[in-house]
């Protein structure tokens, strides 16, 4: 994923399906056929809008400035039982993760996270029937048809969760960047100062026996992130779809370990309480420049009841057992 505008995960746009064709009312008539009986067809239904999950797609930036999207309305029906054309419908293709929402209600319509998979997004008008449907004993040259239904016009908001089997959460630079460019092939902007990391950016890491997991690395978290600051909500939605959680604490945090942990994990299950029971794995990251004894001191400042690693992502320190880790935890 490119820095900056070319990621997009959230697009507002009015979708309008298309009207139903009215049925006919026509009487059937010839030159040896005087007072024949109805043979109105039927009327096409309008054109759905529909959503596609699409794997090579990562973001929403091609619907970004599409803000209306109109299916054709179906035509008609006609003399002879003539079924009228269906309107031709839209299909939006979508990067895997997206939801659409009600922009309106705010009610989740659906989630696309398979490729290939296709849904509904916003339903046509049908067709009215012909008089030929109404003909019976008692009426038998019925003059009227039905209308065709009317389509849908609503305001949609698309939104992409980023799917990944692990993601990595820390505050700004706390090594989550410069893990990802180590593990997989993956080129994240990497600078010395905070939020380097604007958009989520996604790295497939190599495993064991040709084996592979996507890493997640998103943009990063501060102190009150889950009541609007810093990037607040507008990064904090992608860690809900990842399986794995992995939480990296700088070895020269100004805080102890288990403070900067606690703080993470306080604003997450703040943003979503589901986020508590998804499995966790503390990295504890820049240890390079710890000694043997040091290392041991800052040991007794981890969290219990959590795997935790020392890690270096410069100098190569335990990052094939962090693999070992985050994979164990991946399958369970």
């Amino acid at each position: 994923m490119a820095q900056g505008s070319n990621f997009v995960d959230y697009v507002k746009i009015c979708c309008r399906s298309g009207r139903g064709g009215a049925g006919s009312a026509h009487l059937h008539r010839d030159k040896f056929t005087s007072k024949g009986g109805p043979d109105g067809g039927d009327g096409g239904r309008g054109g759905h809008i529909f959503l596609k999950g699409n794997a090579q797609l990562w973001t929403l930036l091609h619907l970004k400035y599409r803000k209306h999207v109109i299916a054709e309305d179906g035509q008609p029906g006609g003399s002879a039982l003539k079924h009228g054309a269906n309107g031709k419908d839209e299909a939006l293709e979508v990067p895997l993760g997206t939801v659409a929402r009600n922009a309106e209600t705010n009610e989740v319509l659906f989630d696309i996270t398979e490729d290939g998979e296709v849904k509904v997004l916003t339903a046509a008008g049908r067709g009215g029937l012909g008089n030929w449907h109404f003909k019976s004993p008692t009426q038998q040259t019925p003059r009227y048809a039905q209308p065709g239904e009317p389509g849908k016009e609503e305001w949609i908001i698309l939104e992409l969760k980023v799917l990944a089997d692990v993601g990595l959460v820390g505050f700004p630079n706390a090594g989550k960047s410069t893990l990802l460019s180590v593990v997989s092939a993956a080129k994240p902007e990497i600078a010395d100062y905070p939020f380097t990391t604007l958009v989520p950016n996604l790295g497939i890491v190599s495993y064991r026996d040709n084996k592979s997991f996507v890493m997640a690395d998103i943009p990063g978290i501060i102190e009150g992130a889950s009541e609007g600051k810093g990037l607040g909500h507008r990064f904090l939605r992608h860690i809900e779809r990842n399986s794995v959680l992995l939480f990296m604490v700088p070895a020269d945090t100004d805080r102890t370990i288990a403070e900067e942990y606690g703080i993470l994990l306080d604003e997450l299950i703040a943003f979503n309480p589901e986020l508590k029971d998804k499995p966790r794995i503390l990295a504890i990251t820049k240890s390079d420049m710890l000694d043997d004894e040091l290392e041991a001191a800052m040991k007794a400042e981890v969290p219990s009841g959590i795997p935790h690693l020392f890690i270096s992502s410069v100098a190569g320190k335990n990052i094939q057992s962090l693999k070992d880790m985050i994979w164990q935890a991946i399958t369970g």
